[in-house]
């Protein structure tokens, strides 16, 4: 699968923005990728990112998002602070947007998809979005680790009629 940087990046644009401007937290982000790359799976047979996602104990990661954001911030279209928001835990990664979101490089139907992930889980925390994806059989279906694979989206039954 190759990764589509453009769409990946304003993938996360998009998130940030309608989230008042920032994603609070890296599991979060990482989940709400998860949930955009695999539902759009689920009903069109390929991933919007086109990132592959391994089975981290915190649930599904996108191996590129690292990458992707480092380059993100080298070009000023985010920033990603440290903010230490309770003493007995590790600083939150908060994502904030620089920019606005390139929606044209989005299908009508990827755009549908990404307004649909932030209405159903924009409002969760990274905790609450990690336990939804660990119940999941393509993240159920993967070894520690390893990659977790898109073809089980379809043992899901993700209800698309909101779409």
């Amino acid at each position: 699968m190759a990764l589509h940087k453009k769409k990946y990046q304003n993938a996360v644009l998009y998130s940030c923005r309608e989230l008042q401007g920032e994603v609070r937290g890296k599991k979060k982000l990482a989940k709400l990728l998860y949930f955009v790359d695999f539902d759009f799976y689920e009903k069109h047979q390929r991933s919007i990112t086109g990132d592959v996602y391994k089975a981290l104990p915190m649930g599904p990661v996108p191996s590129a998002l690292g990458s992707v954001t480092e380059e993100m911030v080298s070009k000023k279209m985010l920033v990603v602070k440290q903010v230490k928001e309770r003493p007995d835990y590790n600083p939150t990664e908060v994502y904030r947007c620089l920019v606005a979101p390139d929606l044209s490089v989005f299908s009508p139907d990827e755009k549908s998809m990404l307004q649909r992930i932030i209405i159903r889980y924009g409002q969760l925390t990274g905790k609450q979005l990690e336990d939804l994806s660990h119940a999941e059989a393509p993240y159920s279906a993967a070894k520690p680790n390893q990659e977790v694979p898109y073809e089980f989206t379809y043992y899901r039954g993700t209800d698309f009629s909101d779409l």
